[in-house]
């Protein structure tokens, strides 16, 4: 059986659930193995049914693991198929992914399989996804490859007569001819003023002399890459660069230290402290990092609040202090972790140098 399913089926048994209705693309591929953005998946105790259109069957039917069995209903899933299957199971308890399903597929589930009680089941996705597989960490790996790649190849043609989306195709065309199937997330490429703003859509101007925050990442296999890297275009000015030399300088602090065992909140409080005591204090506005993995944001998270976690052997995290002054310019450097049993790596590659284009 496919081991990731009989990993959720184990922690299904502890919940006392009996079937979790699968709605999300990123653990239908978790839980079988296939990525069907418009697939849904019933796990019970004994397998997993895929439920694909005309679209998405055959691919589904020929890869689908031991375990696991993909079935194309007629009609609509919920209300024709989901309502056989159920028919003639009696009061059983069904799982959801409350952090994704819609209100109208819940109550079109409920009216389906009336006698059901449903109760949330993303914590038991949530929890397992936090400790990656060696297969996972690899096509993590991969694709931050690619990721550093981009960047080593975005040197070679930026230009002050580009534009901020001229940097974007440039980055996103690379890393699609280059290996990976998509990218991870909207491209960042902010320069000048825009820059003070960390996640603000790229225009079509020309590059502004400054920082310029490029933010980006490859897909492979379904699995995110995502690293940041402020470069300057022109000349950096002696506050530009004590700027990035703290922003830097926090982050070092971080990978220096991070580990498994360590609080995921003191992580953020040592590049915080580090930024704060350099003058910067409210000029960083979010937090240290997140889980990285079949989303570009999942858990765990590297958060200025103590809720008691502590980093595990196969956590993926970000870790990404930034400086950001309004009006002026910001400053970002983002590295991918993967905390190891005993200690960490960080498996992004690219130079950190202070580098004027």
């Amino acid at each position: 059986m496919y081991k990731t399913l009989s990993d959720i089926q184990a922690s299904m048994a502890k919940e006392g659930i009996d079937h979790i209705w699968v709605s999300s693309p990123e653990n239908h591929r978790y839980s079988t193995g296939f990525g069907n953005p418009d697939g849904r998946v019933i796990i019970g105790m004994d397998e997993a049914v895929m439920l694909a259109d005309f679209r998405y069957f055959e691919e589904a039917a020929r890869v689908a693991p031991e375990g696991v069995r993909a079935v194309q209903p007629e009609g609509r899933f919920i209300s024709g198929y989901v309502k056989e299957y159920f028919s003639d199971r009696g009061k059983v308890r069904i799982g959801y992914e409350e952090g994704h399903l819609t209100c109208a597929e819940f109550d079109a589930l409920k009216a389906a399989v009336p006698e059901a009680e449903f109760v949330p089941a993303g914590k038991i996705f949530s929890r397992l996804r936090q400790i990656k597989t060696p297969e996972e960490i690899g096509r993590i790996k991969e694709a931050q490859r690619i990721t550093d790649a981009a960047f080593s190849h975005i040197l070679t043609v930026l230009s002050g007569n580009m534009t901020e989306l001229d940097v974007v195709a440039e980055l996103e065309y690379y890393m699609k001819k280059n290996g990976a199937d998509a990218i991870s997330f909207d491209t960042i490429a902010v320069s000048g003023k825009n820059s003070s703003s960390p996640h603000k859509t790229p225009e079509n101007r020309r590059l502004e002399p400054g920082f310029l925050t490029m933010d980006f990442g490859a897909m492979v296999d379904g699995y995110h890459a995502d690293m940041t890297r402020t470069v300057v275009i022109g000349r950096a000015d002696s506050e530009m660069r004590r700027v990035y030399e703290t922003v830097l300088r926090a982050q070092e602090a971080v990978l220096d230290v991070i580990s498994e065992g360590m609080k995921n909140h003191e992580m953020d409080r040592i590049a915080r402290d580090i930024i704060d005591g350099a003058g910067y204090k409210g000029m960083f506005g979010h937090s240290l990092g997140h889980g990285v993995g079949l989303e570009i944001h999942e858990d765990p998270g590297l958060y200025t609040r103590d809720d008691g976690l502590v980093l595990t052997a196969g956590n993926v995290v970000t870790v990404e202090p930034g400086i950001y002054i309004s009006g002026m310019y910001g400053c970002r450097i983002e590295d991918m972790v993967v905390i190891t049993p005993g200690g960490a790596e960080d498996i992004t590659l690219s130079s950190k140098e202070l580098i004027e284009i």
